[in-house]
């Protein structure tokens, strides 16, 4: 069993305590808010009922969040029988199960309700006091008339963990299940599942559920995080990959985004990492690799124009400025030539890449735009990687360009022996160079 699921398990109850608090003393939370004037004060939307009352207030928050509770519990206590406010008794009540009091919870709250169900409220946290003593039949029996009367989704909740904590899964179940055919409530379908994988060992089952109300409803985030746990645990990669690419739909952190990219990435589909990479816009980056991987050169021009100006990276301006002379139909003209020549100078001005400065030389040299500016940005690409066999090519082609053959056949010689040596372009420089070489030899004949 993995990690997720066994602290899912060991937390669950404490889960469902605290939640029932937040319920309960909901009425009150508006008790943080007491503002201080001359005339009326307002609590919960109610008038003060003695003179002190505001200050009390601010005594017992202030104690709470000094973790003094028993004071706390007092204060609120006193607020409470001094203006009969119910938020005041749940708090008085929430602080002394914060300090286990748990004995005297159910003394006062039986001896306010007088054993009827009057206040709904009052008996939940009664239950609660009653199962952390471990009285659990007795909490069944008040959580199951308690069900009765409120016919509320959390109540069911609460019920079932009962015949949980009681090992009686099977109840537990049957009482989610018919709570669930009411109305199809994710929270009681969440606690079903949990049962049902976990306690019951019946793994398909509890996925086939989630995934029946996920076609039915839509995945939820909730729904969405139980399925992951449950995919995580059985170590289905397809599973997770389907739940988070539903749950990106709602949620589209740059979390789930990244683990959308790590399962593609592992799963080697790379058409699909791409499609989710467009749609999402989660990692232009990558995405402008796999455009490159791919050769889509036409795709990869306009996004690193797009990530350039997005963060200003002038190694983008450089990427973009090469895509597009690959791209270009027609690599004599001129005037995509100065753009992208333009571009480069640009890009060395702030980043002397080898790269960027060889490109920028190469076409300088090539299209015989000037041959000396173009050999001092090789010779400055050469001084970083100097057995770069590209670099090296391109000098020998500025050596020919300027006609010095003896120079450039000597120094192609060397490139076609090193790593690389033997690229198409690299070649074919190497065959006009050694014509050049004849043809200079003829002449001097």
């Amino acid at each position: 069993m993995s990690n997720i699921i066994n602290n899912n398990l060991k937390l669950t109850f404490n889960f469902l305590v605290v939640f029932f608090l937040v319920l309960i003393v909901s009425g009150c939370s508006t008790l943080t808010n007491v503002k201080l004037a001359n005339d009326e004060i307002k609590v919960d939307g109610k008038k003060k009922m003695f003179e002190q009352e505001d200050k009390m207030i601010l005594l017992a928050l202030r104690a709470e969040q000094l973790k003094e509770y028993s004071i706390s519990a007092d204060i609120f206590n006193t607020l409470y029988e001094k203006s009969n406010k119910k938020e005041y008794l749940y708090r008085s009540l929430k602080n002394d199960l914060a300090i286990k009091k748990y004995a005297k919870v159910i003394k006062r709250v039986d001896e306010i309700t007088l054993g009827k169900f009057n206040d709904l409220n009052l008996i939940r946290i009664k239950i609660i006091a009653l199962i952390s003593l471990n009285e659990l039949e007795l909490a069944k029996t008040i959580s199951m008339l308690l069900v009765q009367e409120s016919e509320e989704v959390n109540d069911y909740i609460i019920v079932s963990e009962i015949y949980v904590r009681l090992q009686k899964y099977d109840t537990a179940l049957k009482y989610l299940e018919s709570a669930y055919a009411k109305n199809f409530n994710e929270k009681i379908l969440d606690r079903l599942s949990i049962i049902l994988y976990v306690n019951l060992d019946r793994k398909k089952d509890a996925i086939a559920q989630l995934e029946s109300h996920s076609l039915m409803y839509k995945c939820s985030k909730l729904i969405c995080e139980r399925l992951l746990s449950f995919y995580s645990d059985e170590n289905d990669i397809d599973g997770l990959l389907s739940t988070y690419l539903r749950l990106y739909k709602i949620d589209k952190s740059e979390k789930i985004a990244i683990k959308i990219i790590q399962i593609y990435g592992y799963k080697k589909d790379y058409i699909k990492l791409m499609t989710f990479l467009e749609n999402s816009s989660s990692d232009d980056k990558l995405l402008l690799q796999l455009y490159i991987q791919g050769k889509n050169y036409e795709k990869a021009a306009l996004l690193a124009k797009k990530i350039y100006k997005d963060t200003a990276e002038i190694d983008y301006l450089g990427q973009n400025a090469i895509f597009e002379y690959e791209l270009s139909k027609n690599k004599n003209d001129s005037k995509m030539q100065n753009i992208v020549i333009n571009k480069l100078k640009r890009v060395v001005q702030v980043d002397d890449n080898s790269l960027y400065l060889n490109y920028l030389g190469y076409l300088l040299i090539d299209h015989d735009i000037n041959i000396k500016l173009g050999m001092q940005y090789i010779e400055k690409a050469l001084e970083k990687e100097p057995n770069s066999a590209y670099y090296l090519d391109s000098k020998a082609w500025g050596y020919y360009k300027l006609g010095e053959c003896l120079k450039a056949e000597k120094l192609i010689l060397k490139v076609i022996k090193l790593e690389g040596g033997n690229e198409p372009e690299i070649l074919e420089h190497y065959e006009k160079i050694k014509k050049c070489k004849e043809i200079k030899n003829k002449g001097k004949q």
